[in-house]
């Protein structure tokens, strides 16, 4: 498929010389995305567990943590807090998304991303030969080897930040 989409994720992807693959994700009337997005990707031959979901918090201190997390398990919150250093921690209000991120909610990719967000990566990420992130455009997803996100998140705290 032709990738007929611009936006960070797909420039620093192109910098990086890594494939991938455009996921057009059909809107609904009211602009959001399909909710059965598991039957869309099944039968374009993609794993619905390997969706790498960019989940936003908020810690006490102001700092804004992205967890990039797959194979639709939960954030430990208790893992979190003791590896943030935070007391507390919260899941960042809808329009924090966007103001924080650059991304609308629907589209957030784990990766081009501002300097001030850190980012988390937990180890499912690596269960999955192809992964499927967002592509920062609204009713696009981008496919591509997980070994290639894996090399862009060199540097980034990996752990296991899910509940198992």
């Amino acid at each position: 498929m032709e990738n007929n989409i611009t936006s960070p994720v797909t420039d620093l992807l192109h910098s990086q010389g890594i494939a991938f693959e455009l996921v057009e994700i059909p809107l609904s009337e009211d602009k959001k995305p399909v909710r059965n997005l598991e039957v869309l990707l099944s039968a374009k031959g993609l794993d619905p567990k390997s969706v790498v979901r960019s989940v936003l918090f908020r810690g006490e201190s102001g700092q804004f943590i992205l967890l990039a997390l797959a194979g639709g398990g939960r954030a430990d919150w208790g893992v979190l807090r003791k590896h943030l250093g935070e007391r507390k921690l919260r899941m960042a209000e809808y329009d924090e998304v966007s103001e924080v991120t650059g991304y609308v909610v629907g589209a957030v990719p784990p990766i081009a991303l501002p300097k001030n967000v850190q980012v988390l990566v937990d180890h499912s990420v690596k269960d999955y030969q192809t992964v499927v992130i967002g592509s920062g455009v609204l009713g696009y997803a981008l496919a591509l080897k997980g070994s290639a996100l894996l090399k862009i998140f060199a540097g980034v705290a990996h752990g296991d930040f899910v509940k198992t």
